[in-house]
């Protein structure tokens, strides 16, 4: 007869014991010129998202190929001593980053058009316009267009995206996953 108790829950990262600073308006910050925490970080890329005159015109749909323009990258300095990167990355329907991690670099992506679905481990979220996530180095996770709209989504990354490993398992299986 198997133990029908539950594990306990293992506790991996800082934002599990905090909980999502993005589910709470009044903690974030506002943009900052030279940002600094992941707050800050994803205060930056809501003002990015908030001036489309910025973006929108650079926005293309490859269905042949993924599309993406480095909007701005920062290097390291006294202002910001990480530095970072700003992409923006357009999606077809079906379109999918593969499973990958984003090496030393922590990050923030926001969708700003369409509707974009992450996979990981721990499972699916389906994510709409407006919509924010933050990860940490080594966080390994899947993004698709799984709608039959084309989608736009921003991610800042800090340090700068310096690797991009792929993983060869898919989400549902974890245990093939080793990040």
């Amino acid at each position: 007869m198997r133990d029908s108790a539950a594990a306990p829950a293992v506790i991996e990262s800082d934002l599990q014991i905090a909980g999502d600073i993005l589910s709470v308006p009044h903690l974030l910050q506002p943009a900052r010129e030279h940002p600094a925490t992941v707050a800050e970080f994803a205060g930056l890329a809501r003002s990015i998202a908030a001036d489309r005159a910025s973006w929108e015109h650079l926005v293309r749909y490859d269905a042949t190929t993924r599309w993406y323009h480095r909007l701005r990258s920062v290097a390291p300095s006294l202002g910001s001593p990480t530095g970072y990167e700003v992409w923006l990355l357009s999606w077809v329907p079906g379109q999918g980053s593969g499973f990958h991690d984003h090496g030393p670099s922590s990050g923030v992506w926001t969708v700003l058009e369409g509707e974009l679905t992450e996979r990981n481990t721990r499972g699916t979220l389906t994510l709409g316009a407006g919509a924010q996530r933050v990860f940490a180095p080594g966080y390994a996770h899947e993004v698709v267009n799984d709608t039959l709209e084309g989608a736009v989504s921003l991610h800042v990354y800090f340090p700068g995206l310096q690797a991009m490993p792929m993983h060869n398992c898919h989400p549902a299986h974890p245990e093939a996953v080793r990040v």
